[in-house]
């Protein structure tokens, strides 16, 4: 596989942070998955073209490898995010079904060897873009992209909303943008929304949104019925629905471009 990750840099305000698109794994993490973890199914598919050239000037770090490999969303001292409630950890041993994932569970030295071989560069890069976009404008905002499929009862319950914004309760942007962009999703004909539902931003959104630095961090879980043509293998992208998405993507990450200079950065 190629590097654990891609940077695309732009010279705009806006980072995209895209943890769970890879598909990569070493061949000896490969042949320790059964057959049912070799189906890859908990990625988040296609979120890359999704978002492909929506704003100018944006920066992307993407992470490669899949989160099987370990999981580049979840604290790197394996704290549950959502403490009381199903989820998957930093090394998920269960798909999102809850169903056994390896045919040999990774062993404590394991992960720490992906840790610092997938977790630190990825988290390293992102960091770097961060600091980078906030010298340039005296602010950052990080969008972390996601996906998911739209029913999972082992996480949820009924059907997830097709936007589900997390900013971990207010926390980790200012008010602006969680206002704009839940505006824009829920004024999205045909769509539904939520904020700070199921979903509220992973340790990615927690970690970096510190709006008193002046870097701001928001997560948008998608529902993959708004852009697969089956939640089920092979997962694939539906032009006709990407297509009626997209412009409100776009919309979302223009006005965050726009909101970004009336943010306080640091003193």
């Amino acid at each position: 596989m190629s590097g654990p990750v891609q940077v695309t840099r732009g010279d705009g305000p806006v980072v995209l942070g895209m943890p769970h698109t890879g598909t990569g794994l070493p061949p000896d993490i490969l042949a320790a998955l059964n057959p049912r973890g070799r189906t890859l199914s908990d990625t988040d598919w296609h979120i890359d073209r999704l978002y492909d050239r929506l704003l100018p000037g944006v920066t992307v770090v993407r992470a490669t490898f899949h989160r099987y490999a370990i999981d580049a969303n979840r604290p790197p001292d394996g704290a549950s995010l959502y403490p009381g409630q199903n989820t998957t950890g930093l090394v998920p041993l269960t798909d999102f079904d809850g169903d056994p994932i390896w045919s040999r569970q990774p062993a404590r030295d394991d992960i720490e060897a992906r840790r610092v071989a997938f977790h630190a560069p990825y988290h390293a890069a992102l960091t770097a873009e961060i600091d980078r976009v906030r010298a340039l404008h005296g602010v950052a905002i990080l969008y972390d992209c996601h996906s998911i499929r739209s029913r999972i009862p082992f996480l949820f319950d009924g059907t997830l909303p097709d936007f589900n914004i997390g900013t971990a309760e207010g926390s980790s942007c200012d008010d602006r943008i969680t206002r704009a962009v839940h505006d824009i999703c829920a004024g999205a004909e045909g769509h539904t929304t939520v904020l700070n539902g199921r979903f509220k931003g992973g340790w990615t959104t927690r970690h970096y949104g510190r709006p008193e630095t002046g870097v701001h961090a928001i997560q948008m879980e998608l529902a993959q019925s708004t852009h697969l043509a089956t939640e089920a293998p092979p997962f694939a992208y539906d032009p006709a629905r990407a297509d009626r998405l997209r412009p409100v993507l776009g919309r979302i990450l223009a006005t965050l471009a726009e909101i970004a200079p009336t943010l306080r950065g640091p003193a």
